[in-house]
């Protein structure tokens, strides 16, 4: 899953760089170190998606960007954990350009990359969560990442879900929904907490209840204890993450973060700069760019 060495691209060479994630597919098509096009499909990760359905929206990403003279794809991927998953999802891209270089990245090696640092820690928080670093010599580690089904701790789909549990635990309790439980219920649609049970567990998916992480936020932002509390945990959670990595590599950073509610939620940001500062992890860095154009620092173009 690692990059061969080139210099980067020459000005007449064309390349395709893709950040795939759980939700959606962010492509662009370089000429040089010029981005000349840029398209957004939905997921072609063959882990949220089936193999038919990655395959239908890479096709859509490719015909938007143009398969002419491309020479070389760098794809950012969650789920790419082992050999075979990077060359499953090399062969469903080679399909649209058969005679390019395809290289397969894990997704949060974009996140650092989009940081234009060479070494660090790259934190995902958006709809899942994962942190992955790389230091000096090149060794990997990483931390999260399983899935919602297994981690994916302070997450926008965690939080989402937190707001589900506390709904529902008021009314176990006997309780009337406070802040958080009215704005949730009324931004799900349900008249009543127990309604959310079958809603939650209908078709409505992670995407949609990530969603939700804005009813938090805006109650947290606003005071509102208990969402303070979750968002709190989300930013512990998120840090811990980071410094199972910083442990695991013995490094103090760069620390890259990047993900929708990494980006867009300050409340989060301060909390997660406040957490890891405590762990000695001074050089915090948010992301101003969007991932994938990161590789163009992976190619070599502008990189130092």
């Amino acid at each position: 899953m690692q990059l061969s060495s080139h210099p980067g691209l020459r000005a007449d060479q064309t390349a395709v760089g893709l950040d795939i994630g759980g939700t959606k597919t962010h492509g662009i098509r370089l000429q040089g170190n010029d981005v000349v096009a840029e398209a957004v499909s939905g997921s072609a990760n063959v882990q949220n998606v089936s193999r038919e359905q990655a395959r239908q929206n890479l096709a859509e990403i490719f015909a938007a960007l143009g398969t002419g003279q491309v020479t070389r794809v760098v794809a950012g991927s969650g789920g790419v954990d082992t050999q075979e998953d990077a060359a499953a999802l090399r062969s469903l891209i080679q399909e649209h350009v058969p005679d390019a270089e395809v290289s397969v990245v894990h997704d949060t090696r974009l996140i650092l990359a989009a940081g234009e640092t060479p070494a660090g820690i790259g934190l995902i928080a958006g709809t899942g969560s994962v942190a992955w670093g790389m230091d000096g010599s090149g060794t990997q580690a990483r931390s999260g990442g399983w899935g919602y089904l297994l981690g994916d701790e302070g997450s926008a789909y965690w939080i989402g879900r937190e707001a589900v549990r506390h709904t529902l635990r008021l009314h176990d309790l006997g309780q009337e929904p406070d802040r958080l439980a009215a704005e949730l219920l009324l931004a799900v649609g349900v008249p009543s907490p127990e309604m959310l049970i079958a809603r939650f567990h209908a078709e409505a998916g992670r995407r949609y209840w990530a969603s939700m992480a804005r009813v938090v936020f805006e109650a947290a932002e606003e005071g509102h204890g208990p969402s303070r509390s979750i968002v709190a945990t989300a930013a512990r959670d998120l840090a811990g993450l980071v410094a199972d990595v910083a442990a695991q590599l013995d490094i103090r950073g760069p620390v890259v973060i990047g993900g929708g509610i990494g980006v867009h939620q300050p409340l989060l940001q301060d909390l997660l700069q406040a957490g890891l500062s405590a762990r000695g992890l001074a050089d915090i860095r948010f992301l101003s760019q969007d991932p994938v154009f990161g590789v163009r620092y992976l190619l070599g173009a502008g990189a130092a």
